[in-house]
């Protein structure tokens, strides 16, 4: 029996295949229960490969190479995550408010959106760092698992809706509205784009010649990951954090049973050991 919608259904066996591969490439865990969401992020790759199902899908899959084309498209399509500018506003206020005052001012802030999909998280960051930091010390470092993401990102357009989250004044300074082919799209300004880099990059991989950063913002990610791989993140992550540097994860997410160094400054906000020198 076919899906509602006409989606190919997914069985269990090659649900938790696909999903085996994901965790092991990217550290996502996706539970049983997800099978819905799979299906209907899977099942135009499958049309396309003129596969009848998944079983056919999966052993597609096991012929193709580890980090091959075929892993990269699968990647890209189950780790895209919903976003939008100013998500979690509370965060950019204390950006504003807590840590561009108390910032080092010997050096550049730097700030990394080390899950920035398709860069709305880093471009806002962008916004209200220019705002406040008016001699332009500061840099945005975003990274993202997905090709795809990446790419869109770094190209910095979005449709016209998603104005709507952006307050007018910052708007006006830094979107310019769509013409012509572009006619119902915004684009992030030259002088704000050239600020943020977008890097392709496994939170999973190697990390540490990103350098350190004053802000590392992880939001409403490792809800996706098991216990044992969010410890080994936040241990990781700790250390490339300066001095009193913050991890900021979303607001439906914790730090409880995983031991580090950081401090809880206020719910989803934790701050490392040490003082910046102000």
């Amino acid at each position: 029996m076919q899906h509602p919608l006409n989606l190919r259904e997914i069985g269990s066996a090659e649900f938790a295949y696909i999903t085996g591969v994901l965790h092991q490439e990217t550290g996502i865990r996706l539970q049983p229960g997800k099978e819905a969401l799979v299906a209907g992020r899977l099942d135009k790759r499958l049309r396309s490969l003129g596969l009848a199902g998944y079983p056919e899908y999966v052993r597609y899959l096991r012929t193709q190479p580890e980090s091959g084309p075929e892993m990269i498209q699968l990647i890209n399509l189950l780790t895209t995550n919903e976003t939008f500018f100013f998500r979690e506003r509370q965060h950019f206020d204390f950006l504003r408010d807590v840590v561009v005052p108390a910032r080092d001012r010997g050096r550049p802030l730097r700030l990394w959106s080390a899950a920035s999909s398709s860069g709305e998280e880093a471009y806002t960051a962008a916004m209200v760092l220019s705002e406040t930091l008016l001699d332009h010390s500061w840099e945005i470092v975003g990274t993202d698992i997905s090709r795809r993401v990446v790419e869109n990102a770094r190209r910095g357009i979005y449709p016209l809706a998603a104005a709507d989250r952006i307050p007018r004044q910052l708007l006006r300074k830094y979107w310019l509205r769509g013409r012509e082919e572009y006619d119902g799209s915004m684009a992030v300004n030259r002088r704000l784009r050239e600020r943020v880099r977008f890097h392709h990059d496994n939170l999973m991989g190697r990390l540490s010649h990103h350098g350190r950063f004053d802000v590392i913002l992880l939001r409403n990610v490792m809800i996706y990951f098991d216990l044992e791989t969010k410890r080994e993140l936040v241990l990781r992550l700790q250390e490339m954090l300066q001095p009193g540097g913050y991890l900021i994860v979303g607001r439906s997410e914790s730090l409880n049973s995983i031991p580090s160094r950081l401090q809880m400054i206020e719910p989803s906000i934790y701050r490392a050991p040490g003082q910046s020198r102000g």
